[in-house]
């Protein structure tokens, strides 16, 4: 939300620095999160002042050119070269100083510097208006009319001063302060300067010639609706002073009625709309729901179909707006309206927020309405912008304020314990102090007793509905940082933290993958349910939809990392960018037969060369032991190492591949993504993935670790060449060599594979290296023997092996 200084300054004459007013807001709840600068020409003419020119003559050298010298304030005339023709002496001018920016009317900025003009020298610039941007006239330079000492800045003679904007952030729950209106009033509960609210005294009924009729149908959804008919208005341009009030909140200016209530939005926050009233047809408003699938064309051009839930403004005969959200193209207001009817109404926050949600629109007024505005701003509001359409646009008010408000909307009245209030607040601050500030937030007291006081929260404060949320609003006033810390504070309970931190863990991970080279992602978690329909019902099982959804390609939340990663690739590889090196932790999502479940998991992608070509070595394309060396690497950093390893189950994303298992759990795959998938998510490159089950894996984690003097006795290699049915794996190998010595054996290690016309059709060669350690003494050659001796019988009898000698 966005806050113009001087626009708040005509509401509440505070006289504090931005900056000040600025750490004031933040401190009770409005977070000041940046303080802009408008400036209403660009540059906001820095560096430019009021000078006189004391003399002028010719060039020598150049008949069109004068040699003038100008006081500009700073005590030694300047010399300026001149080639406007009506630069004379005496004259009060504008003058870009050295080193100042200028933005012509049309042309490129560019910067005043000390130069040499057919020889002369020249520090500075006598102006012309298109020259500084305020005009197009380049017919000779400014003469001003003006006793304003020289070394005025020209921005003060044109009345173009600069504004400070306060970006804040608004939370949901502060509807009350969307506007500045709602800001002046916490300024005032914080500085105890008054506010004023725009006068309406002047708001007069010209005539009743075009009176207008309301009815509300649906009461529930729209508790009041008011409207007044402005009739002999011109549409067109607004003033300067309007325009600039709204590019200050960075809106841009569309016509004089528009204009007007989207200032009495941002002013009051109430929101306002202007209907052509000569399309208002039998001359009657009618507030009511549509059947399911009404077709309406909204002021943007798109034909919606609406909901049954939809309330709808509509004439005598067809809709004309959507309530609280959108107007319609039929009956908005263009350069031949000459009658106009405004609309102020109060609507229900969830109608609003559902209709909104259906449509995916959402307006400044939306904004408003689905957080809560206040009803009694209905009537205020609505003369406000009446007497602002008469003096933008002309015209005379010609009904009577029609205001429909069957059931009033009463204050919440409530009950504050002074004690429990001092209790929460953790000091004692005075019943007087408590009553002054709800007072200047609009809060009523209406009755106190020496323990409690008696309040009538008004409607505009809508997370006001309990007393802990009074005390927050007396605290947030009184100041967060006036509340003193006792010493003798303590807490009766402090939660543990864990060991190991998982933060920490999951973060030394993250780095140690970061120092390989990869690239950390991070994708939205709602997807598109289309991924997964070419997988069938496989793909599409357990999908978790989301209601409401505001896009079709975002409908459901993932359930595989895959294609928020392979997006990512394909924007990438797009751009020319192929050797990629991805990873992202996030949360996957399973619809289960007994509810939902939500995962994290830790995913990584390599597509193209791993190593780039040099002069010393071409390129190396990305193969399974790249990334799978890494998520290797990854799980002994877990302490994990102590996994199988098993054929991955073919899925629908991945062919081929492997998993890693530990106790009966996946804890890891690694492989090629199917074809199909990169194709279909038209990725035009070999893609490498891998996904780790990162909450088992933190859960198992221990940060034990175990130091074990160097072994004392010395290693003994022996190699052996096994020729094995192709289908046989190493990581079978493995484990029946661990299973049949469990002492001795440290490690297994295949250094080759062959696979060609010297053995067998349909078999391999292994040459593998055995690992043999005895730490209590020397290994001996008969140990030794013996050893090998059984494992190459477990590996002819389990594994059909041919031992190679």
């Amino acid at each position: 939300m966005l806050i113009s200084f001087d626009w708040l300054k005509q509401l509440i004459h505070i006289d504090k620095p931005a900056e000040e007013v600025g750490a004031l807001l933040t401190g009770a709840g409005l977070e000041v999160e940046a303080i802009h600068t408008f400036d209403q020409v660009q540059g906001g003419l820095d560096g430019i002042v009021i000078g006189e020119v004391l003399t002028c003559e010719r060039h020598p050298d150049a008949d069109r050119l004068s040699v003038t010298t100008v006081d500009i304030g700073t005590g030694e005339p300047s010399q300026i070269v001149c080639g406007a023709p009506n630069v004379a002496a005496g004259q009060k001018v504008v003058v870009a100083t050295v080193n100042s920016t200028l933005y012509p009317t049309g042309g490129e900025p560019f910067k005043i510097k000390k130069s040499k003009i057919r020889g002369a020298a020249s520090e500075g610039m006598i102006c012309a208006e298109d020259e500084i941007g305020i005009g197009t006239s380049h017919a000779g330079i400014m003469v001003l009319d003006t006793d304003l000492p020289n070394g005025t800045p020209a921005a003060a003679y044109f009345g173009l001063g600069s504004d400070k904007v306060f970006e804040i952030g608004l939370t949901p729950n502060r509807a009350d302060a969307a506007s500045h209106f709602g800001v002046a009033r916490d300024l005032k509960a914080l500085t105890q300067v008054p506010y004023t609210l725009p006068s309406v005294e002047d708001f007069k009924v010209k005539n009743t010639s075009r009176p207008i009729a309301v009815e509300i149908e649906n009461t529930e959804a729209c508790p009041r609706y008011a409207g007044v008919t402005v009739s002999g208005v011109k549409v067109g341009p607004s003033p300067e002073w309007l325009q600039k009030r709204l590019r200050a909140i960075d809106l841009s200016p569309i016509n004089n009625i528009v204009d007007v209530t989207n200032y009495v939005l941002h002013e009051l926050g109430q929101p306002l709309h202007a209907f052509d009233a000569d399309r208002i047809k039998g001359d009657k408003i009618v507030v009511k729901t549509l059947a399911e699938g009404t077709p309406f064309v909204t002021l943007d051009g798109i034909e919606r179909k609406l909901k049954a839930t939809d309330l709808m403004i509509c004439n005598a005969e067809e809709p004309m707006a959507i309530g609280g959200v959108f107007g319609g193209k039929a009956s908005g207001v263009s350069e031949e309206t000459t009658s106009i009817f405004i609309e102020s109404a109060y609507f229900s926050p969830d109608s609003v927020r559902r209709t909104g949600m259906a449509h995916g629109l959402k307006t400044d007024a939306s904004f408003r309405f689905e957080r809560g505005t206040d009803p009694n701003m209905v009537i205020l509001a609505l003369k406000r912008a009446a007497l602002l359409v008469q003096e933008v646009a002309g015209g005379e008010i010609s009904s009577e304020i029609v205001d429909v408000y069957p059931q009033p909307i009463q204050n919440l009245e409530l009950t504050l314990s002074i004690e429990r209030t001092h209790t929460l607040i953790g000091q004692h601050i005075g019943a007087e102090r408590m009553k002054s500030i709800l007072t200047d937030l609009g809060i009523e007291v209406t009755g106190e007793s020496e323990t409690h006081l008696n309040l009538s929260i008004p409607p505009f404060k809508v997370d006001v509905t309990r007393e802990a949320d009074v005390v927050e609003e007396i605290l947030r006033i009184y100041g967060f940082n006036n509340i003193a810390v006792s010493e003798h504070m303590a807490s009766t309970y402090m939660a543990s933290f864990p060991k190991p931190d998982p933060e920490h863990l999951t973060s030394t991970i993250l780095d140690y993958i970061s120092a390989n080279g990869y690239h950390e992602i991070i994708t939205n978690s709602i997807t598109n349910s289309n991924y997964y329909a070419p997988a069938g019902e496989q793909g599409m099982a357990g999908l978790v939809r989301v209601l409401n959804y505001n896009s079709e390609d975002l409908d459901v939340l993932r359930k595989t990392m895959v294609f928020s990663g392979l997006e990512v690739l394909r924007y990438n590889i797009n751009r020319r960018q192929r050797d990629l090196k991805l990873y992202e932790l996030g949360k996957v999502y399973e619809q289960l037969e007994d509810g939902y479940k939500e995962s994290r998991r830790l995913a990584l992608f390599i597509a193209g060369n791993t190593t780039a070509e040099s002069w010393k070595q071409p390129g190396m394309k990305a193969s399974f032991h790249d990334l799978a060396g890494l998520v290797q690497n990854v799980l002994q950093k877990l302490n994990a190492a102590d996994y199988e390893v098993q054929a991955l189950e073919p899925n629908s994303y991945m062919r081929q591949g492997i998993a890693y298992v530990k106790n009966g759990t996946v804890i890891a795959e690694v492989g090629m993504l199917d074809a199909g998938v990169t194709r279909f998510m038209d990725v035009k490159e070999q893609v490498w993935y891998a996904e780790l089950n990162w909450d088992y894996l933190l859960k198992k984690y221990k940060d034990k670790l175990v130091a074990e003097d160097l072994p004392k006795f010395p290693e003994v290699r022996r190699d052996l060449s096994l020729v094995l049915d192709r289908n046989v794996t190493f990581e079978q190998v493995k484990q029946v060599a661990l299973r049949t010595e469990r002492k001795l054996l440290q490690s297994v290690n295949v250094f080759d594979v062959y696979e060609g016309d010297k053995i067998e059709a349909g078999k391999k060669a292994y040459a593998l290296s055995f690992t043999l350690l005895d730490r209590q003494q020397t290994l001996t050659d008969k140990v030794i023997e013996s050893v090998m001796n059984r494992l190459m019988q477990q590996f002819e009898k389990q594994l059909g092996a041919i031992i190679r000698k």
